[in-house]
């Protein structure tokens, strides 16, 4: 009997949410304690002088080109260049293209070759965009991402030639 590769996606889809799920369960359990709800009695006579706040640490900052984003980045395009390599060539072996956004641009290989460089600019951007805000985490997250997700597709491609 001839699998799918939809319904076992789904399937570990559902997995992994309610396993997500699961764990986040402590979290929802957290409860407040009545004694911090009761209000502050306030003694007279007792002068309360303002604490001084500490300064909030900040994330350790760094150019965006950095050694490692640079490594991340051409990562990326590599990564890009070898999944426009195997779509093409499935495309031109009479395979279809399953992504829906890049189906629009699979007509041409100029339109194909479009449609990863934007991918590869978009992803970049995204990671600028993070660097700016001070996600610096999630910066590196995007090209990681990105990174997979072509490998995936690569794989994929790969396999059903």
């Amino acid at each position: 009997m001839k699998t799918t590769w939809l319904p076992a996606v789904i399937k570990l889809g559902a997995a992994t949410s309610l396993l997500v799920a699961g764990l986040c369960l402590p979290a929802f359990s957290q409860q407040v304690s009545f004694a911090l709800r009761q209000p502050m009695v306030i003694e007279p006579g007792v002068a309360v002088h303002p604490v001084p706040a500490e300064p909030l640490p900040t994330a350790p900052s760094h150019r965006f080109w950095d050694r490692e984003n640079r490594i991340l980045f051409a990562t990326v395009a590599a990564s890009s260049a070898a999944d426009f390599a195997v779509t093409r060539a499935n495309l031109r072996n009479g395979g279809r293209e399953l992504n829906p956004v890049t189906r629009v641009f699979s007509g041409s290989t100029a339109g194909l070759t479009l449609n990863f460089a934007g991918e590869t600019a978009g992803g970049i951007g995204l990671s600028y965009f993070f660097h700016k805000t001070g996600h610096h985490k999630l910066e590196r997250i995007v090209s990681m991402t990105n990174i997979g997700a072509s490998g995936v597709a690569i794989a994929y491609g790969l396999a059903h030639r």
